[in-house]
């Protein structure tokens, strides 16, 4: 019986770790995410990540996969303005999520061999085809490298 507890531990372990805060590469997802988010034309406001859910992170001879979900919230300051710290969160804007699978190399500062984002609004990421599509994108990041 003993050896059957040593596993639970240890997946207590990594969800009390994931609790505590991400892994340096989740952080450098979730901030690479909100780069690509702020970066596209439409988006008026600065968003602010709100949380993150369903994170993955695996590692195989290639290198380490990353998947996660980033929910963003809406603040009051402008994108283009040059960035305030004070901006304050909006509430009951809309709040976009976002999909990120992004696969590192093995190197001691690790490079993006292949990613895949998709942000939009949480019903539009939840429809069927483009759950499916989601799914097919990251599942051939994951192959990268290999």
């Amino acid at each position: 019986a003993a050896a059957m507890r040593f596993p639970l531990a240890l997946c207590l372990g990594l969800v009390a770790m994931a609790a505590a805060g991400q892994s340096p590469l989740q952080r450098r997802v979730v901030r690479e995410v909100l780069e690509y988010f702020h970066g596209r034309g439409a988006v008026r406001f600065v968003f602010r990540e709100q949380a993150v859910e369903g994170a993955v992170e695996r590692e195989d001879p290639s290198g380490t996969f990353v998947q996660l979900r980033l929910s963003l919230a809406q603040t009051n300051c402008r994108n283009k303005a040059p960035r305030r710290h004070n901006c304050r969160t909006v509430e009951n804007q809309r709040k976009p999520m976002c999909l990120a699978c992004y696969k590192f190399d093995t190197s001691d500062v690790p490079k993006v061999l292949d990613k895949y984002q998709n942000c939009g609004p949480s019903h539009h990421l939840a429809a069927k085809e483009i759950k499916h599509r989601d799914e097919a994108e990251c599942r051939a990041v994951e192959e990268a490298g290999k």
